[in-house]
């Protein structure tokens, strides 16, 4: 399946903590951007035909993947001037770069990037700066099964604010953790057919417009998962992210057993 990648909006909340300059999809977790490692985790199961959204901060995506440097995540020997990888990332990715615009909606990028789709019926969808150890394999077999016209993935709220019970007078019934509520949030990870475009109007947001007619057609399914999944909407939570990557801690990255099996691939240094 082709995947597409949201990642044109501004990012405020990321620019508001002092990352004016690179836009959110490429603030760095290690070694690697975000964009880096969805892509990599939709790459590990077999999707390597990807479709950037882009708007702001088009640039630096585009530089990044044009001078690519393979050595930054993979082990290498150097023999004089020739280097050997041991390993590679991005050899067999297809990237498509569109110019969706600086303010369009999800839906309306989406709909701006439907004519590279092609034939396809069906695709995945993401917003390029949510990280998740979620089954993929699993999430698209439900899909195929349940007759949706989109599953979304959720996820349990993330938020560590407490959710107050009150009676009419003010006297306060209970205080319960935001987390341990039996409620669900949208997980930003997307799998759709086309039948998607009849339901999505120009300028129209994919989850407010689509999704929630979807909803109402009982065309909609959520795909629950509860394991490792995190958001980097801000500076601390990609700080988190990258802090975790450090220590070793990093459930995200599933193709990690995998990575003894890759090919070994001489190249030229530049």
């Amino acid at each position: 399946m082709k995947v597409v990648l949201f990642c044109g909006g501004y990012g405020m909340r990321m620019r508001n903590s002092g990352a004016d300059d690179i836009p959110k999809p490429m603030q760095m977790v290690g070694p690697r951007p975000l964009l880096w490692h969805v892509m990599r985790y939709y790459a590990h199961y077999g999707h390597t035909e990807f479709i950037l959204c882009l708007g702001y901060g088009a640039g630096h995506i585009k530089d990044y993947f044009l001078t690519y440097q393979e050595a930054a995540s993979n082990d290498f020997v150097l023999h004089g001037d020739r280097m050997e990888l041991l390993g590679n990332d991005i050899s067999d990715w297809s990237i498509t770069f569109v110019d969706t615009g600086l303010e369009s909606a999800i839906g309306e990028r989406l709909r701006r990037v439907r004519k590279y789709l092609g034939s396809d019926e069906y695709f995945l969808a993401n917003y390029a700066d949510v990280l998740t150890d979620a089954p993929l394999d699993t999430m698209i077999e439900n899909y195929h099964a349940s007759g949706a016209t989109v599953s979304m993935m959720v996820v349990p709220p993330q938020q560590s604010f407490h959710c107050v019970e009150m009676r009419e007078t003010g006297e306060v019934k209970g205080i319960l953790p935001v987390s341990e509520l039996s409620v669900w949030v949208n997980g930003g990870y997307f799998v759709l057919s086309q039948d998607v475009f009849d339901h999505l109007p120009p300028g129209g947001d994919l989850v407010a417009d689509a999704c929630a007619t979807l909803a109402g057609h009982g065309k909609l399914l959520g795909y629950r998962h509860a394991g490792f999944w995190k958001p980097a909407d801000t500076f601390k939570e990609r700080a988190e992210l990258d802090a975790g990557y450090h220590r070793g801690d990093r459930p995200w990255m599933v193709w990690d057993d995998c990575s003894d099996d890759m090919p070994i691939q001489p190249a030229v240094a530049p």
